[in-house]
């Protein structure tokens, strides 16, 4: 016969289930087949049950069955002999079956990582990126998972998640010696593997509260970019399988990008920081009366994203009352950080020639002298303004050195120019300028502004200058206005031109005598009102 010579294991079954022949490989492979006997008897279940399916559909329940055989896994295939026999032939498929799991596998671990990768690449914040690292490996690779990073001073950050759970955060004053690996791993230098340490090891703060025996542990180490990042700890309960070396392999491979993420999350923290600090002496001061004269000031950056750029402003209080008050207001040529580090050095040079400020062209003089002398190839333009109050008025002393005039608005409405002119700094040998005397009367200011205000495109088109008229035409209007006022109204009206296009840096500075008010009222009964 010759379902007898070939090389799988075969049977033959009738309808009842009795086992009419079985080849040679078939009585190696179920060593209790005979003939005659219940194929229930002698085969696994999943056999038995794909023949009584076969038998129950009739013709069209031809579809194989499958199933383990001892270590092994095998696919059995029908056919149907005209006497109503059933020829089962056997093929083993474990190799198949096991490439096709590892195939699988490798899809769902790879689809994991590059999920873990999208989730802790989305934020720079470091307790978060701890979050989402504990959170995945507690539903991806343990029963528990604890994100451990680096001492901040005596304590430990911690973040615990348990599977199903929402991470916890914690500081623990622990010793991490006191877990094998787990020093090693916070310390990142040099390259430690990971650890199975013996959960009897574990002291009792390692292992969550109501965890329950702890069946394995490992200890992986987060790299970071030079630094170390921290550890993560995995554990499952007792009767859970034990990590296996595949397993770790990959915690590994998780742990990398959790630890890169962590890093770059801690250092944008540092530079943060840094930048903050920095910044703080790079930012337009918060300016209000000072000695009865109004200063206000408002700035608007290049790019909406950075806060600093190549325009400036900076007012200085006279040290001692009946003496000027010194503001200036410039230009950096360029934009953005690279500007704005020359800013913060023409603004330091400034203060330090404060005892000066008596002789605007001697300041003027010495900055342009410090300017040529340094590295920087850049240039820059600015107007000085010394202010002092006299009865109720405003004495101006303005000097500009190759900026835009400033603006002088009366009460009527009628707008000056300011007649200061000069060379700008930081270009050539010498940085001649006027210096211009101006009194403002009560309610009356004066405006001092950089280019990125009457340059700002815009209108119908999109490439129309704001330009001088419009500027004038909207300060005119102000007349009367408290100098925040004002500053508000310019900067409304010169971003609304500019809209979402592009600009540059924006700064002015309104200097203002305060309007004198007094109190009357009418028949000595009504409400009184504010009269100039």
């Amino acid at each position: 016969m010759a379902w007898t010579s070939m090389p799988y294991p075969v049977l033959i079954v009738d309808a009842s289930g009795t086992v009419r022949h079985a080849n040679a490989q078939a009585a190696i492979l179920f060593p209790g087949v005979r003939s005659g006997a219940a194929l229930v008897d002698c085969v696994p279940a999943w056999l038995a049950g794909a023949h009584a399916r076969r038998v129950a559909h009739g013709p069209g329940g031809h579809a194989p069955g499958s199933g383990p055989v001892g270590e092994r896994s095998f696919e059995a295939h029908p056919t149907v002999l005209v006497e109503g026999n059933v020829v089962w032939w056997l093929v083993d498929d474990t190799d198949h079956r096991l490439a096709r799991e590892a195939l699988r596998m490798e899809r769902e671990r790879t689809a994991f990582l590059a999920e873990a990768s999208n989730m802790l690449l989305s934020s720079l914040n470091l307790e978060r990126c701890m979050e989402v690292t504990a959170q995945l490996a507690a539903e991806h690779l343990a029963d528990a998972a604890l994100v451990i990073a680096p001492h901040t001073g005596r304590r430990l950050p911690v973040v615990l998640c348990l599977r199903g759970e929402r991470p916890q955060r914690f500081q623990w004053d622990v010793d991490p010696a006191e877990v094998p690996g787990l020093g090693e791993a916070l310390q990142g230098f040099p390259p430690v593997p990971s650890r199975w340490i013996d959960p009897d090891a574990a002291p009792g703060w390692l292992v969550p509260e109501g965890f329950g025996p702890v069946g394995s542990i490992v200890i992986t180490p987060l790299p970071g970019h030079g630094v170390p990042a921290g550890a993560l700890v995995l554990m499952r309960r007792s009767g859970q399988m034990a990590f296996s070396e595949e397993e770790e392999v990959f915690a590994r491979l998780f742990a990398a990008r959790s630890g890169a993420a962590m890093s770059a999350a801690r250092l944008y923290a540092e530079q943060s920081s840094l930048t903050q600090t920095l910044m703080r002496d790079l930012l337009p001061p918060v300016l209000h009366r000072i000695s009865g004269v109004d200063f206000a000031g408002g700035y608007r950056a290049a790019k909406d994203h950075e806060r600093i750029g190549g325009d400036f402003y900076d007012v200085h209080p006279a040290s001692v009352e009946g003496e000027e008050s010194f503001a200036v207001l410039g230009d950096v040529c360029g934009k953005g950080m690279e500007a704005a580090v020359l800013t913060g050095k023409i603004r330091n040079t400034l203060q330090a020639l404060l005892p000066m400020a008596t002789d605007h062209q001697r300041m003027i003089d010495l900055l342009n002298g410090a300017l040529l002398n340094s590295h920087h190839t850049r240039f820059a333009t600015l107007v000085m303004a010394s202010a002092v109050r006299v009865g109720g008025s405003v004495q101006l002393r303005v000097t500009s050195a190759g900026h835009p005039p400033t603006l002088i608005v009366r009460r009527d409405g009628t707008v000056e120019e300011g007649r200061s002119r000069g060379t700008l700094v930081g270009t050539f040998p010498t940085a001649p300028a006027t210096t211009v005397s101006e009194t403002l009367a009560p309610g009356e200011f004066c405006v001092l502004f950089t280019d990125g205000i009457t340059e700002a495109k815009g209108g119908p088109l999109g490439d129309e200058y704001f330009g001088e008229v419009r500027l004038k035409d909207a300060v005119s209007r102000c007349a009367g206005m408290a100098a925040e006022a004002v500053v508000e109204h310019v900067q409304m009206l010169a971003s609304q031109w500019a809209g979402h296009g592009p600009h540059d840096d924006m700064a002015v500075i309104v200097i203002a005598a305060p309007a004198s008010r007094r109190l009357s009222a009418v028949n000595g009964h009504t409400r009184g009102r504010f009269t100039a």
